[in-house]
């Protein structure tokens, strides 16, 4: 019997009925304490992101990627604090390929795009349009820190000025991401300990997938089927090629729900919808609410298949996910007298999520397709 999912890293569904109403007074609370945590120069750095109190100014952990959620989340003045986390990130040393200027997540790129996007400054397009169009010195072919993570910068300020140029930087990228694929379809990824082929969104084949798909450029999909494992109507993908018995996941990086969420209307139908039960069966996250690897990212699963099925069931446990997702930030937010401030682990994360539930949108924060404005980052 394969193993699909490790019950330690899961725990029950708290079972509260969705409640409408409560998930707006959720949203306000999270926005209102990220708006008062600030102190005019960083937010809090939380113990469940690390051991090490850090200052991290990125996307992914930092201040710009919490200014992304309070933007669309409504909250409004934070041009100044989006080009100060510009100026700290460029007097930084670069510590290894993941905080390098060209990437996207963790480097200059992403806090130069959040920057532009509140200042729409001439000289902050320029910059972007040059670390779009510099080659990583490692190439790690995948959207975090690599090549595909540039190709949605592109495409986001493609969408927000309708420039030409974009188009030319998004297409001279696509190109070089298409060409450094593997003969089996996936990618190698050149990561700073180690040369892996990972699956999921976060470093994988279903991110690149992904960022090529937005703008109709997906090449034929590669046989995942050696990669997938399958028990009674339920499905789950190992994190990379090579992988050890009992190592996997379930979670938006790594796992069924990331795979769900980002091709969901590329994957056959019966093959997602699998994924989209083990997500269920498995149940939310030990680990906490947030986007990456919590309840609140794995949640977006059930969105994508809801809009490809039609079907309630799946907009339902979407609400469940939501529900307990709350919880998790009320209790966290409790125990350290404070929330948890990041896009992709902490509470403005799950806020987004509630938000596009409410909404009926089922796009995965920052991995487009972009809008023409702020209300569709």
């Amino acid at each position: 019997m394969a193993e699909l999912w490790r019950a330690s890293e899961h725990e029950p569904l708290a079972g509260a009925e969705w409640d409408e109403t409560r998930a707006e007074a959720a949203i306000a609370a999270i926005v209102a304490d990220a708006e008062a945590a600030f102190d005019g120069e960083r937010w809090p750095w939380h113990p469940r992101d690390g051991e090490q109190d850090e200052d991290p100014s990125d996307v992914y952990f930092g201040g710009a990627g919490v200014i992304w959620a309070l933007q669309e989340l409504g909250s409004t003045g934070w041009e100044d604090a989006a080009v100060k986390f510009v100026d700290r990130q460029r007097a930084q040393p670069v510590l290894d390929e993941w905080t390098v200027a060209t990437s996207y997540s963790f480097g200059e790129l992403g806090i130069d795009l959040v920057a532009y996007l509140l200042t729409h400054d001439a000289g902050l397009a320029d910059r972007v349009h040059e670390l779009v169009l510099t080659h990583p010195a490692a190439e790690t072919n995948e959207l975090m820190a690599g090549t595909p993570g540039a190709m949605l910068v592109a495409e986001a300020m493609l969408a927000w000025t309708g420039e030409p140029r974009w188009d030319d930087a998004w297409r001279e990228c696509a190109a070089r991401v298409e060409a450094a694929r593997d003969a089996d379809g996936l990618w190698t990824q050149h990561l700073p300990k180690e040369e892996a082929r990972y699956l999921g969104p976060a470093h994988g084949y279903a991110g690149n997938m992904r960022v090529l798909a937005n703008r109709g450029r997906a090449p034929e999909s590669a046989n995942l089927e050696p990669y997938v494992l399958r028990e009674d109507g339920l499905a789950n993908w190992v994190s990379r090629v090579g992988a050890r018995p009992g190592e996997i996941r379930v979670q938006w990086c790594h796992g069924a729900p990331g795979m769900v969420a980002t091709l969901g209307d590329l994957l056959d139908l019966e093959l997602a919808v699998a994924g989209g039960e083990l997500t269920w069966h498995a149940g939310p996250l030990t680990k906490g609410p947030g986007l990456c690897h919590g309840t609140g990212g794995n949640a977006y699963a059930f969105l994508v298949l809801h809009r490809r099925t039609g079907d309630e069931l799946w907009l339902d446990r979407a609400r469940a996910f939501a529900m307990h997702a709350i919880g998790q930030v009320e209790r966290e937010r409790a125990s350290l007298g404070r929330g948890r401030y990041s896009l992709f682990t902490g509470d403005v994360g799950v806020a987004l999520y509630l938000r596009h539930l409410l909404d009926g949108h089922d796009r995965f924060p920052t991995l487009g397709p972009f809008g023409a404005g702020p209300s569709s980052l």
